[in-house]
């Protein structure tokens, strides 16, 4: 069992990049897009970076939205089972969302860039912000 639990730790070991504001005793307050759009203007290296990520996530919404409401279209037209219309949203909307990230990747070339290190690098910049250290 040892094994198995160090090969996750290892395999999600990233998410460690934000325990230091998940885990706070008082929550980072609410961000706006115009608080986005600062941090974009202000950091030359990550607010690209950052500004193509959540570009790409207009795609997997995107994806997410047609999935899902052909695939309900389909199973209803065919089947007129609620419950089997249903699955078949959320199925769809589950694949749709999958492919638009897959779509978003290859067209704005995410695989070149560190989304991970941008969205810390925010963060960080949130927190000095919103505690008045700017």
């Amino acid at each position: 069992m040892d094994g198995l639990k160090g090969f996750w730790a290892e395999k999600l070991s990233f998410l460690e990049n934000y325990t230091r504001f998940t885990k706070r005793d008082t929550p980072l307050p609410s961000w706006s897009s115009s608080d986005v759009d600062e941090f974009i203007a202000s950091d030359p290296v990550n607010g690209p970076t950052l500004k193509t990520a959540r570009e790409a996530a207009t795609f997997g919404a995107t994806g997410a939205a047609l999935g899902a409401v052909s695939t309900a279209a389909f199973a209803w037209k065919y089947s007129r089972s609620p419950h089997g219309t249903a699955l078949s949203f959320l199925g769809g909307g589950l694949f749709g969302w999958t492919f638009g990230q897959e779509v978003a990747n290859h067209t704005m070339q995410l695989y070149k860039l560190d989304t991970m290190a941008a969205q810390v690098k925010f963060m960080e910049w949130w927190e000095r912000k919103s505690q008045g250290r700017s």
